[in-house]
């Protein structure tokens, strides 16, 4: 079992930055699959980023340049990096995690993933 725990989110104006943290607890383990999501009210979930089990770091197209997504030293917390806010990034930002896969976690579809935190809202608004 491993639990989640996501932190960070709030409000912001349109051009600041918010770092979101994912903490991992239980029976954690570098070999997963790690990601960041997201949901607006009335949209479907969408892929921020992720993270393999080698540490590469993708970044979904939507958010390159203004995201990024690394893990601290320990492997056990996930930070969401985010600048140039902008109102449609307002959502609820989900950390979760898939242990059948450990590579290309982008593509791995959300409904795969096992484990999910309570999320963070974000909102983006002058």
């Amino acid at each position: 079992q491993v639990r989640l725990m996501e932190s960070g989110g709030g409000s912001v104006q349109p051009g600041g930055s918010l770092r979101l943290s994912c903490t991992a607890s239980g029976h954690t383990t570098t070999s997963v699959c790690m990601a960041w999501f997201r949901q607006a009210p009335g949209k479907g979930r969408e892929g921020v980023a992720s993270l393999d089990y080698d540490d590469t770091k993708t970044i979904a197209d939507s958010f390159k340049g203004r995201f990024t997504i690394s893990p601290n030293n320990a492997g056990n917390t996930l930070f969401l990096q985010m600048h140039l806010l902008k109102p449609e990034d307002t959502a609820m930002y989900y950390c979760a995690a898939d242990t059948t896969h450990r590579e290309w976690c982008l593509l791995v579809p959300d409904n795969t993933y096992t484990y999910w935190g309570q999320g963070t809202q974000v909102t983006v608004a002058s």
